[in-house]
């Protein structure tokens, strides 16, 4: 080569040598970084792709923290229900223990009832002060709310969860579909028309609470028979009415009824000794059972005991006391869900199908209950079913539906939290690793190639340089020429 203006082989090394720098000095930013993609220039479409998997992650580990943040509301929530039923199951000792009149003394009932005071005392406490974050969890404020609620229809209504549209009501509509009945059996005289018993009999009469034996003298009245059994309603479970078929304003027959509706609810007559009054239908008929109602909520077939209907979907999770009335008749009634409750968000994704929803009922003890059995705070000193009132069969009753409802509620937060909580924390988890991995592959540095890579930069800049010095000394040659 005799040109010495242009020195090409030494451009092209001088070339070579920044493009071997370059490659160089990414090798040791993706070492330093651990990143494969610094910039977008590293690799544009595959910078698209990571955002948006680093998207993900972000909302798949708040998913995570939100879970975890649920589970601690509920537990909560529900290690102060465990008290609440710990203390219902001390009321229960108490008023079974002053049910014992003849082993109990006057003193003694007023202790117990001084105990049951403070018991309730402390439910409405646990009720008022339980909170997560400040934030109060069994006094109400995280119950659902309620309007046109048709109380000749609905007895009692409790909301567990509910899906109410943004800015809008969740309608509720009730429907009969079958009528809710009780055990029956309709007895007259022993002659047709007449008002009295015409033999001396001994019956035994059952009813879903227990039985007792009766025995009546020949001639007895109806009216003194359906007295008799009414008497004892309260060890049998069955009552009596008296009926006029239309002959003046004589009662003809015994109408006996168990004291509850639904398929649970049954009595028989059976003869002991001498002839009973006989069914007025063809065929003596010694038993009957009740029939539960048929409910429809929402054109959901609800579960139905007696007058108490449970329904459970996607948009609606409650349980609906119906009036004995309304439970008879084939109608129906609608309220309103008008908002309340908690929503926490489970899913990355902000959406209705993303949230879940529940209700806090309020436990305090005016609370607890319902308006067909009566209410826990009426065991209290001074009102209907105080130990000394001596309503204790009452006084049981109230605080078996009282137990029932926090043993429900605990139940329900407990399937909230065990298989919608728990088990959301646990997909979202592998979703975390799954994504992570996808994200990982297409950002992350591979060590290994890496420092292949370096190694090899580091090589090719070395002799890059060698071969540029040897570039640039070789027009030097041409001064052999002048010689």
């Amino acid at each position: 080569m005799s040109r010495i203006n242009s020195n090409v082989t030494a451009m092209r090394a001088v070339h070579q040598l920044s493009t071997n720098r370059r490659d160089l000095d990414l090798r040791l930013e993706r070492l330093a970084t651990g990143l494969r993609i610094n910039r977008g220039a590293d690799d544009p479409a595959g910078l698209i792709a990571s955002e948006g998997l680093r998207s993900e992650i972000r909302g798949i580990s708040q998913a995570i923290d939100n879970s975890t943040r649920a589970s601690n509301v509920i537990s909560t929530a529900e290690g102060a229900l465990t008290e609440v039923s710990a203390l219902m199951l001390e009321l229960q000792d108490l008023l079974v223990s002053s049910a014992n009149d003849g082993g109990q003394t006057a003193d003694e009932v007023t202790a117990n009832q001084l105990e049951i005071d403070s018991i309730l005392q402390s439910i409405d406490r646990i009720a008022n002060t339980t909170t997560f974050a400040g934030q109060k969890l069994l006094d109400g404020s995280g119950g659902y709310n309620m309007s046109s609620i048709n109380t000749a229809a609905v007895a009692s209504l409790s909301v567990y969860a509910a899906h109410i549209p943004r800015g809008s009501t969740r309608e509720v509509t009730v429907s009969v579909s079958q009528s809710a009945q009780t055990a029956t059996l309709a007895f007259v005289g022993q002659t047709a028309g007449s008002t009295n018993v015409t033999s001396a009999t001994t019956v035994e009469i059952t009813g879903t609470i227990g039985s007792d034996l009766l025995s009546f003298a020949s001639g007895t009245s109806l009216t003194d028979v359906r007295d008799a059994v009414n008497d004892v309603s309260e060890v049998t479970g069955v009552s009596a009415t008296l009926s006029s078929p239309g002959v003046g304003s004589i009662a003809s027959a015994v109408i006996l009824n168990s004291t509850t509706y639904g398929s649970d609810a049954f009595l028989s007559v059976t003869p002991i000794s001498g002839n009973f009054i006989q069914a007025s239908s063809s065929g003596v008929a010694f038993r009957d059972d009740g029939q539960d109602a048929g409910v429809v909520v929402n054109g959901q077939i609800a579960s139905v005991k007696g007058l108490r209907a449970d329904v459970r979907s996607a948009t609606l999770d409650a349980r609906i006391y119906l009036t004995p009335t309304f439970a008879q008749s084939l109608s129906s009634s609608n309220f309103y869900v008008t908002g309340g409750g908690a929503t926490f968000q489970l899913a990355p994704e902000v959406s209705p199908n993303g949230q879940v929803h529940i209700g806090f009922d309020r436990v305090a003890s005016t609370a607890l209950g319902n308006d067909i059995t009566g209410r826990l705070y009426t065991l209290g000193s001074g009102f209907a079913n105080d130990l000394r009132a001596k309503n204790f069969l009452t006084g049981q009753n109230i605080l078996a539906e009282s137990i029932d409802q926090v043993s429900s509620l605990r139940a329900r937060l407990g399937n909230f939290q065990k298989n919608k909580i728990e088990t959301n924390i646990n997909s979202q988890n592998v979703a975390l690793e799954n994504v992570t991995a996808a994200e990982s592959l297409i950002r992350d540095a591979d060590i290994a190639v890496e420092v292949a890579g370096l190694t090899r930069a580091e090589i090719l800049v070395q002799s890059t340089q060698a071969t540029l010095q040897i570039a640039v000394s070789a027009p030097r040659q041409v001064l052999g020429l002048l010689q």
